[in-house]
């Protein structure tokens, strides 16, 4: 199948005034295609300068990062605002979407920077929708819309440019625990279709839903294992009791 990703002994380093931050400390590792790996660590272990170099968002100090044979640390910055556009998908804990355009106008707003044909996006983002199923509230805006809703949102717009890999930083940090399960019950049906999912979480319990947790601390990987058993989301919410009372909710406002 090959790797996705692969770091050779990446090293990054930020500059403030004579003091050195060494975010990450020669880390190699390899994630091959489809993967699910939960990424875990103590704040200021590296984790997060991990992704935004995975994501393109930022360049290694030294070392190398390829994604899909790619050389991303030979790459200028427009390049790698390309590559981003076309290979990797974003889903954030705040849901970062626009508060007055609705769904289906967030989910297209990566479109904007692709080569698809304008008379593409809504088709393209209805599709977005349908597959975290939340296509009947294509014209609701962020503020008519649920937690967990808002994030179906987000992974329908890091999904919209059909990208190889998911980059979900703290995706269900904000959300309560059924709805964190039913969004780990979408990761993991994507990563069933073959896309790779890498997520920053710091909640055990979310990263044994991933086939593979990797622990940073200090800038090195701490421990990488496999799950033998990963948890399932979807039957889970499957034996998950009734709640009543929200579906009485649900009925009245209906």
């Amino acid at each position: 199948m090959g790797d996705l990703i692969r770091l050779d002994h990446l090293v990054k380093n930020y500059y403030m005034g004579d003091f050195t931050v060494h975010a990450l400390r020669g880390v190699s590792v390899s994630i091959p295609h489809g993967s699910f790996v939960a990424i875990m660590g103590p704040s200021g272990s590296g984790k997060s300068t991990f992704m935004n170099i995975v994501g393109c968002l930022d360049k290694p100090t030294t070392g190398k990062y390829y994604l899909d044979d790619v050389d991303i640390s030979s790459l200028d910055r427009d390049e790698l605002a390309e590559i981003r556009n076309r290979k990797v998908g974003f889903v954030f804990q705040q849901f970062n979407l626009l508060a007055r355009t609705s769904a289906l106008e967030n989910v297209e707003l990566p479109l904007l920077y692709s080569d698809a044909p304008k008379a593409e996006f809504k088709k393209r983002a209805m599709e977005a929708l349908e597959s975290v199923g939340l296509a009947d509230r294509f014209d609701h805006h962020p503020s008519q819309l649920s937690g967990g809703q808002q994030q179906r949102v987000a992974i329908a717009r890091s999904l919209i440019c059909k990208p190889q890999l998911i980059l979900a930083d703290e995706p269900t940090g904000a959300l309560d625990s059924k709805t964190s399960v039913e969004i780990m019950a979408i990761f993991q049906r994507l990563n069933a279709t073959g896309m790779s999912v890498v997520i920053v979480t710091h909640e055990p319990d979310i990263a044994h839903y991933s086939d593979r947790i990797i622990m940073f601390k200090d800038g090195h990987i701490l421990s990488d294992e496999q799950v033998p058993v990963p948890r399932n989301a979807k039957k889970e919410l499957a034996e998950w009791p009734a709640d009543e009372e929200f579906e009485e909710e649900e009925s009245v406002a209906k």
